[in-house]
C-alpha cells in the first residue's frame, strides 16, 4: 500500500506540505493543476514545475486527481475530439515526469454535491453534510448558493465558469439517457486509453458521488454492476477505478466490502473514508472509525490488506477539528489521524497474517 495525501497547491490550499511531512508513513502526494480551466491541455513547464515543489519534501508526485473532463466529451458533441486530444496530450506530458495514476469522474455538470460544507457532529466539529430534501426534488440553484457562498478557495468540479453557464449546461444534457452517458464514456476511454498504456499511466474512474441521478442528470458510476460494466469496455491495463468507500457507500445497497475484495485488483488508487447515512437518506461525513459512521472502514482495509495492495490510497474527507480553518473536507488534522488509524489496520492486518 502506498500512502498518499491529498493537495491542492500553493495558495489554494491551507495545509502545508511541510507539515504533511511530519505525517509518518505517508509517500505522495495527490495534487493537480486546479487553476487549469477543464479541457486546457496542461503543459510540461507547469507540470514540472508543480513535481519538482512536491518532490523538494521528499514525496512523490505520481498519483493526479483530477484532469477534469470537458462537458462537450460527456455530451457527445461536435467539439469533444478537440477535447479528447488535448486531454491526450496532457496525459503524454504527465507521463513524461513520472506520474502513474491519473483520477477522473464522469459526471454531468456536478462533481460532488452536499447541502452544507460546516454541519455541526455532536462532539462540536464540523463536516460535509447531505441533506435529501434539499438535493433532491428542488431548484439546482438553491445548492449553486450554497457552493458559490464558499469564496476562501476553489472547489474542483464547482468552477466559477461552470455554475455561470448552468441553464446553458442543462439545456444540453435534457433528454440525455444513461446508455448515451456510458456511450460517451465509451467513446472517451478507447481514444484515450491506448496513450495512456504508452504513458504509464493507469486512469482510475472516480464513482458518482453521491451515486444516483440528482435534478433529473443520468449518473452511472454508482454500484456494483457499473463497475464491471466499465471494466468491461476495455481490457486494458490502464483501465481501472478509484475505490472510494464513501461514494460507493452512501447507497446501503452498497456493500463496500464485497466491492473491496471484488474490486481492489482494478482499483490502482483508493480513497478511504467512513460516512454516518441517517434513515431518511441524510448522510455526513465522520472520523475513520467504524464504529463512529455505517461502513466497515476495518473491514475493508482487512480485504486490502489480504489482497496485498499494492496501489495507492488515501484518507478521504476529513471534519474540520480543533479549530482549524480550512477547505471544506480538506484539513490537516482530520485527515492526519485518518492516516494513523489506516495504517494501523494495515499493520495489524499484516502482523496477523505474518503470525506475529
Amino acid at each position: 500500500m502506498n500512502m498518499t495525501f491529498r493537495w491542492y497547491g500553493r495558495g489554494n490550499d491551507t495545509v502545508k506540505l511541510e507539515h504533511v511531512k511530519q505525517i509518518p508513513g505517508v509517500k505522495g502526494i495527490v495534487w493537480a493543476l486546479h487553476d487549469k480551466p477543464v479541457g486546457e491541455r496542461w503543459t510540461e513547464a507547469e507540470i514540472k514545475a508543480e513535481v519538482d515543489y512536491i518532490q523538494s519534501f521528499g514525496f512523490h508526485a505520481e498519483v493526479v486527481e483530477s484532469v477534469n473532463i470537458h462537458e462537450a466529451i460527456k455530451l457527445g458533441n461536435e467539439d469533444r475530439d478537440l477535447y479528447i486530444e488535448n486531454y491526450k496530450q496532457t496525459i503524454r506530458h504527465l507521463g513524461k515526469y513520472g506520474v502513474k495514476v491519473i483520477c477522473y469522474n464522469f459526471m454531468p455538470i456536478f462533481d460532488w454535491t452536499r447541502s452544507d460544507l460546516f454541519k455541526e457532529l455532536p462532539d462540536g466539529s464540523t463536516a460535509l453534510f447531505y441533506e435529501k430534501d434539499i438535493v433532491e426534488g428542488r431548484d439546482p440553484q438553491e445548492l449553486i448558493e450554497i457552493f458559490s457562498s464558499y469564496k476562501e478557495m476553489t472547489l474542483p468540479g464547482w468552477e466559477p465558469e461552470k455554475i455561470a453557464k448552468i441553464k446553458e449546461l442543462f439545456q444540453a444534457y435534457e433528454g440525455m439517457t444513461e446508455e448515451q452517458l456510458w456511450e460517451n464514456l465509451a467513446y472517451f476511454l478507447k481514444a484515450i486509453l491506448p496513450v495512456a498504456e504508452q504513458s504509464g499511466i493507469k486512469m482510475a474512474i472516480h464513482p458518482d458521488d453521491p451515486p444516483w441521478s440528482i435534478f433529473g442528470l443520468p449518473r452511472i458510476m454508482t454500484g456494483r454492476s457499473s463497475l464491471k460494466k466499465l471494466l468491461s469496455i476495455s481490457d486494458s491495463p490502464s483501465n481501472g477505478i478509484t475505490f472510494c468507500t464513501g461514494s460507493l457507500g452512501s447507497n446501503r445497497n452498497n456493500d463496500v466490502v464485497a466491492l473491496a475484495e471484488e474490486f481492489a485488483k482494478s482499483s490502482p488508487f483508493a480513497h478511504v473514508r467512513n460516512i454516518r447515512i441517517f434513515e431518511n437518506g441524510d448522510f455526513i461525513e465522520t472520523s475513520h472509525l467504524t464504529e463512529d459512521g455505517s461502513l466497515n472502514i476495518s473491514g475493508v482495509m482487512k480485504v486490502l490488506s489480504g489482497n496485498e495492495y499494492q496501489g495507492y490510497l488515501r484518507p478521504d474527507h476529513g471534519r474540520h477539528i480543533w479549530g482549524e480553518k480550512c477547505r471544506p473536507g480538506y484539513g490537516l488534522y482530520d485527515r492526519a489521524l485518518g492516516i494513523m488509524h489506516l495504517l494501523g489496520l494495515w499493520d495489524a492486518y499484516q502482523s496477523l497474517k505474518g503470525g506475529k
